[in-house]
């Protein structure tokens, strides 16, 4: 290599430090700036009824979930909002399940308290239709409320946390409203793969970008997906997305496709999820799940890996270079601000920031683990039935949502529109 041409190679590298450290800045300062407008639950401003008292359907689909199921049930049942109906979904279950849902409604029945309890068991799954996504459309079918919340059969709610949702849900006229859970973090794995998945979803949607129709960025959370039932009626119910491993992402894309009001909030410590044991669980629920983020489409998955390597893990080789130090330094800084700022809502310990590379190069391995796995097994195998990639490609696609949606956006208004 001539001496020129290393010269051109050196302030290659340099430039692309600096602009990689004004791309940490910029998102940061943004993150800094905006995160704490997002409402927060837990403060008094939601503690109170709401203006009107709309009605709301708890929606729990479960299989095999004998060992978490109570635990949920006796948390929803202490809820204290009064227009409330809760719907369990038996999906199939081999183990006790479906006999503890039916033990719960029994003993709703015979005192007559409330809020009611209904349970759904489903035998059979048809052709074409993952067995969650099913269950909810079944339990969607056969309730009536307003909105409808769709959570799972591993999720602790606090007491007030359902009407101080409706509060929000309300009076921001949100047609789709998330509440972010909080995760509960048992293990220094746990916490290292966590935390790093908390930025790098920053990322992918920005969470004060959220409620703009304008803007690309989007929200779906499996623990608190709560949507208003005409708007959920209005892009198809779910139909459209019944083959669709991610059912939670997806059912947020759609609806911000469609235009719909999305809404997001804080709740630290109001909704309690426990994903898996340990990094080798979340690494299990990682293989299942994050090649069809990418629509199962191995460049996609690979040019995601490819951008943690160079925003993410490059700036630490940068640091031994001099002239890249300082860049490097910056986006480490900014990495620590990300996560102080994060941990304060999701509780996470922003001390697992120190060990942000060993979450970057897992959450790496997960995903080239997904896609191999699935490339190999020629589909998906998940909860008893197999899915051909051929089908779930076609089924996954974001594209596919978009087009969909048009039809529907064209007729939703923008902005605070009051006559829907």
């Amino acid at each position: 290599m001539s001496l020129e041409t290393g010269e051109l190679w050196r302030a290659a590298v340099e430039t692309w430090a600096w602009l990689l450290a004004g791309a940490w800045c910029w998102q940061t300062s943004n993150a800094v700036r905006f995160v704490p407008t997002l409402p927060d639950l837990t403060s008094l401003d939601w503690d109170r009824q709401p203006a009107r008292a709309a009605t709301l359907t708890v929606v729990v689909p479960a299989r095999d979930e004998a060992e978490n199921i109570a635990a949920t049930l006796d948390a929803l049942l202490q809820a204290d909002y009064t227009e409330l109906k809760i719907v369990v979904v038996d999906d199939r279950s081999t183990d006790a399940t479906g006999t503890i849902m039916d033990a719960y409604v029994q003993e709703q029945g015979l005192g007559k308290k409330q809020p009611a309890l209904d349970v759904i068991h489903v035998k059979e799954l048809p052709v074409g239709w993952l067995g969650k996504t099913f269950a909810m459309a079944q339990a969607t079918e056969k309730s009536d409320s307003e909105y409808l919340l769709f959570t799972d059969a591993d999720v602790l709610f606090s007491p007030s946390v359902l009407r101080r949702a409706m509060v929000c849900a309300v009076e921001s006229q949100a047609d789709h409203l998330v509440v972010l859970p909080t995760m509960q973090v048992r293990s220094w794995g746990e916490g290292v793969v966590l935390g790093f998945f908390q930025i790098l979803g920053m990322w992918h949607s920005r969470l004060w970008r959220v409620s703009d129709p304008k803007a690309r960025d989007f929200v779906g959370v499996g623990a608190f997906n709560l949507v208003r039932r005409e708007a959920l009626q209005e892009i198809g119910g779910w139909v459209p997305q019944r083959l669709a491993v991610l059912e939670d992402v997806t059912l947020g894309r759609r609806m911000k496709a469609a235009g719909m009001r999305q809404r997001i909030a804080f709740a630290p410590g109001l909704v309690l999820v426990h994903w898996a044991s340990g990094a080798r669980g979340l690494m299990r629920v990682m293989t299942k799940n994050l090649f069809s983020a990418f629509n199962f489409q191995p460049l996609l998955l690979l040019g995601m890996c490819g951008w943690i390597a160079v925003f993410c893990v490059a700036p630490l080789a940068g640091l031994g270079w001099w002239p890249t130090v300082m860049p490097s330094l910056l986006v480490l800084c900014c990495v620590g601000a990300t996560y102080r700022l994060m941990g304060e809502a999701s509780l996470i310990d922003a001390r697992y920031g120190w060990l942000y590379p060993l979450g970057a190069l897992a959450f790496v391995a997960a995903m080239v683990r997904s896609m191999a796995t699935v490339l190999a097994q020629g589909g998906v195998e998940w909860r008893g039935t197999f899915y051909v990639l051929s089908e779930l490609r076609r089924h996954n696609s974001p594209l596919l949502w978009k087009k969909r949606a048009a039809p529907a956006k064209t007729q939703i208004p923008f902005g605070n529109d009051k006559s829907r």
